[in-house]
């Protein structure tokens, strides 16, 4: 979250985000408290693909090392997506919260880890089979009759573990097993581990839901050796049964994608079937190809040149999938250069993950590495980006998670709420994945504008450079401009003209109705000057929107406007997602000169429409936050901030004339959909002196570090000195709406702290 000040209280984060130990564990859940992680749900994208998907392992700087105050890796491509792992090398991993609620909003599952390596590790091992042991002298009640295996099944971990994945709301675990399997000669312990990943699967889908993951690693083989077979073969064809995917080690040979298709279509269909497991039957799909993009073994020697091993998984012929492990590469390789920037690493990252921002600029890869013996000789071509080889999928249907985005990549320099600058801008920055959202999937590598109503004109389209401005911002810490050059023109026409500029696709449910939004602001620059005309609009290729309530726009502080929009997809809208996006028009006293100008976009929603004409008797509740309280720690400073938000309605009074009994018409009525009780997706903080207001207050930080709703933690050491030195405070809190709007003081509360 954007907190004011520096070294701030591991008390601000999340509690236990990783245990090192299965007894560690134990402890935690022996004092654990009860509360519910309040993350951002996870609903599947609609758009579906027979192609190959896209694992992503994050396995950067040991885990957990965003920091508020300053800068760092986060990561964007989302939509190219589909499974993100949060890996450590503590025993279990936890993805952080605000990891959890940027995944789920683009429709992204997110997985922990659970991890088992060098020698330290093989009593956990035996731990999870066994489970918890009791602290006095136990055994059988008599010798047993039967000789059975000297490893049992315990189910104590996969239900612990899968209680804390529904407690923190992730998605599953990557089982990566490292260290050899001994006891019962290892055939039997592999034998025992494999019943346990069965367990584990079933407690997540009782737990978490249908879609939860166990995807196993591929390490340990079935005599309980560790050999790393880089396919699916026999040997660890035993792990990949029970679990809903397998991630294959990344030195392979050239054949082996090729060799993993051949071995998987020759399975007996019973072994895959749904009869042997919970959930849908596995497919080609579930098998996730390694690629270290560090390129320790991997074919291509990694980085940039990452895109030759992809090409030979080829995820759309072969239809196998990826598993990018390392994707950090771009950030630590890069930030102890001399000037290095943000800004630097984002050109870079864009790069590998999209390609250059200007068309046809070449990409200097690094040359391929020397062939293992025997292999034969390999032929590349030019730099492909990840994005050549992968499907693009929406953000969920807005009308399961409304969609609202302020275009942040995670991290910026200020804070803005409603145009006006709240927090100074800083050198070293601030990170806060919890409000990352979703960077207009039309607007990269380079928009894709077109002209509108200029049908047979042979003109250029004008050029579009997308970038991201965090100078300014509506809500948040950036907007993102979009650049226009235009070449002069000697067409009739040419005094006005128009552009489509699609920013996001969505997938929508048809015949409901659903409300658009965005706030922007037009900048013209330099010479000529440029009139400019903008509109939100909405298209869905192959069919004809209905579209009502267009509202005028609406000039708001700080030179931003807003407009709105209501549409209704059609009937025959099914699988094509519609585009959100504007029709710039541009004007100027001489179209035969060349022109540029600017659109600085702040947010835009998609949510399901209020009703046009509402029945009188339906009442519509408001969000309101309906007291706040503060719990000081030992130190008397520093303290816990928590509040309550409730749902607010109209006034109502006793109807006159009384309505008979028979009346059919309610005297109420309440609005029951899932999005009916107002939600806020965050919350501003601000302290001040009682007497003057929420509108002189200091706006200290944002909630969202902590995984915990409607909670602040206080820290005393890192507030500015001007409230250091107030002898009475006054707490406030503001909140931000799932659609985006900011609530209005009159909605929010206030707690004394003197």
């Amino acid at each position: 979250m954007p907190l004011s000040g520096e070294g701030h209280s591991l008390l601000a984060r999340d509690q236990s985000p990783f245990f090192k130990s299965l007894a560690e564990l134990d402890s935690w859940s022996d004092t654990a408290s009860l509360f519910t992680h309040r993350v951002v749900p996870y609903h599947q994208s609609s758009t579906a693909s027979s192609q190959g998907r896209l694992l992503v392992c994050h396995d950067f700087k040991g885990g957990y090392s965003e920091k508020p105050e300053e800068t760092t890796y986060t990561f964007n491509f989302w939509s190219l997506c589909n499974t993100f792992i949060y890996f450590s090398h503590h025993r279990v991993t936890t993805p952080p919260s605000g990891w959890i609620s940027s995944a789920h909003r683009q429709g992204v599952k997110i997985l922990g880890t659970l991890i088992f390596e060098h020698e330290e590790s093989e009593s956990d091992g035996l731990r999870l089979l066994f489970g918890r042991l009791p602290a006095l002298k136990t055994g059988p009640a008599t010798p047993p009759s039967v000789e059975t295996s000297a490893v049992p099944v315990s189910p104590h971990y996969a239900r612990l573990l899968a209680h804390i994945a529904h407690q923190r709301g992730f998605d599953g675990y990557l089982l990566n097993f490292e260290w050899h399997l001994r006891a019962d000669c290892g055939i039997g312990q592999a034998r025992a581990l494999t019943a346990w990943v069965s367990l584990l699967q079933a407690e997540l889908k009782a737990k978490v839901g249908p879609h939860a993951e166990a995807i196993w690693y591929d390490s340990v083989v079935y005599s309980g050796q560790v050999r790393w077979q880089d396919r699916l073969n026999n040997y660890n064809l035993p792990f990949f049964l029970p679990s809903t995917g397998f991630f294959t080690n990344y030195t392979w040979s050239l054949t082996y994608p090729s060799r993993t298709v051949q071995y998987f279509l020759s399975l007996d269909p019973s072994l895959i079937s749904t009869q042997l497991r919970l959930g849908s039957a596995k497919t080609l799909q579930d098998i996730y190809t390694g690629v270290d993009v560090w390129g320790r073994g991997s074919h291509g020697g990694g980085g940039l040149g990452s895109y030759r091993a992809l090409e030979h998984i080829d995820p759309v012929s072969l239809q196998l999938s990826v598993a990018l492990f390392g994707q950090g590469w771009t950030w630590e390789t890069m930030q102890d250069s001399p000037g290095f920037s943000w800004g630097l690493w984002w050109e870079a990252e864009r790069r590998l993950w999209i390609g250059p921002a200007v068309p046809g600029e070449d990409v200097i890869v690094p040359p391929m590495p020397g062939r293992r013996e025997g292999e034969p000789d390999c032929q590349h071509g030019p730099f492909r980006p990840f994005s050549d080889f992968f499907a693009t999928h929406t953000p969920p249907d807005p009308s399961l998670l409304p969609f609202c985005t302020t275009f942040s990549p995670g991290i910026g320099f200020a804070w803005f709420v409603n145009g006006r600058k709240v927090m100074a801008p800083t050198e070293a920055g601030w990170t806060d994945i919890d409000k990352q959202s979703a960077l207009g999937d039309r607007l990269w590598p380079r928009p894709a504008v077109q002209w509108e109503d200029r049908e047979g004109t042979t003109e250029a389209v004008p050029k579009a450079f997308s970038s991201l401005d965090f100078n300014d911002a509506w809500l948040g810490g950036n907007g993102l401009r979009v650049t226009f050059d235009v070449t002069g023109t000697d067409a009739e026409d040419g005094f006005f003209r128009c552009v489509w500029l699609p920013i996001q696709s969505l997938s929508v449910t048809p015949l409901l109705q659903y409300t658009a939004r965005v706030i922007f602001k037009s900048l013209p620059v330099g010479e000529p000057p440029v009139d400019i005309d903008v509109g939100l609009s909405i298209k869905c290729p192959g069919s004809t929107l209905e579209i009502s309530a267009i509202s005028n726009a609406e000039d708001l502080p700080g030179g931003w406007t807003r407009q709105t929009l209501t549409f209704t997809p059609p009937n025959n809208q099914t699988n094509a997602p519609v585009m959100v996006g504007l029709v710039v028009g541009f004007a100027t006293e001489d179209p035969s000169q060349e022109l540029q100008f600017s659109i600085l976009l702040g947010q835009l929603a998609v949510y399901p429409a209020a009703p046009t004409r509402p029945p009188s008797h339906l009442h519509t509740a408001s969000p309101r936050i309906l007291w706040a309280d503060f719990e000081r720690n030992e130190d008397l400073n520093s303290g816990v901030l928590t509040w309550e938000i409730a749902a607010a309605f109209p006034p109502i009074s006793l109807p006159s004339p009384v309505p008979t009994p028979d009346d059919p018409t309610p005297l109420w009525s309440l609005d029951s959909s899932d999005h009916a009780f107002p939600s806020c997706a965050y919350f501003h903080i601000y302290v001040g002196a009682p007497l003057d207001g929420p509108t002189k207050a200091t706006f200290i930080g944002t909630t969202g570090l902590d995984g915990r709703g409607n909670r602040f933690y206080v820290d005393w050491a890192v507030l500015p000195d001007v409230i250091k030195g107030m002898r009475e405070m006054r707490f406030y809190v503001q909140g931000v709406t799932d659609r985006g709007e900011v609530m209005e003081w009159e909605q929010c509360a206030f707690v004394d702290a003197s």
